[in-house]
């Protein structure tokens, strides 16, 4: 798919969302515990910038990123309607560098470029925080990409990231009652040494 038809699909699907402010991932609204008191973040792939929002609310300096100009004007529009000073960007981020060491803390959900992980790794600061959540190959639900090249196999999140201290890691796949957990997603909260 070529980046202009990624771009067209997500710029139908943010406007066709809801207008309501967007909700932070569950990783990070659950484990926000574990935020810096201030520093720099980057929301990655932010769609409606949910996380971006959560952020800045927490006094994070929070920079945003998207593919889709129409997520971006409309979270620089929640942003400006609640006094919050993020910095939004249209980037493809298959294609744009990342800058090394320039994040304390780094949020990806429904997001998955494997390839990245060398890149995000390096963008984090000593002691920085990688949020991330997104779909397993094991969900219960439709949720979510049907393309196995966008989604987890069983503990893959871990091994993505080996090379960062694992403070989180939730994937609950197939076992025990399923009408009941969070099945659907891995979560993964790490630190760089």
């Amino acid at each position: 798919m070529s980046a202009e038809s990624v771009r067209e699909k997500w710029d139908c699907f943010y406007s066709a969302s809801p207008d309501n402010e967007p909700e932070p991932a569950t990783v990070l609204a659950e484990y926000a515990h574990l935020l810096p008191a201030s520093g720099m973040a980057l929301d990655l792939a932010c769609g409606l910038g949910g996380n971006a929002l959560f952020l800045s609310r927490r006094g994070l300096k929070v920079s945003a990123w998207d593919v889709s100009p129409v997520a971006i004007d409309r979270l620089a529009t929640f942003a400006r309607q609640s006094g919050l000073p993020i910095e939004v960007d249209v980037r493809d981020v298959d294609i744009a560098p990342f800058s090394r060491e320039a994040f304390d803390v780094v949020v990806i959900s429904r997001f998955l470029a494997k390839s990245l992980a060398g890149a995000i790794f390096d963008s984090l600061k000593p002691g920085g925080l990688l949020f991330y959540q997104t779909f397993v190959r094991e969900k219960l639900s439709p949720a979510g990409p049907s393309n196995p090249d966008y989604l987890l196999a069983e503990n893959e999140l871990l091994g993505v990231f080996g090379n960062l201290r694992v403070l989180v890691y939730r994937e609950e796949g197939r076992v025990g009652d399923l009408s009941l957990g969070r099945r659907d997603e891995a979560y993964f909260v790490g630190q760089k040494r």
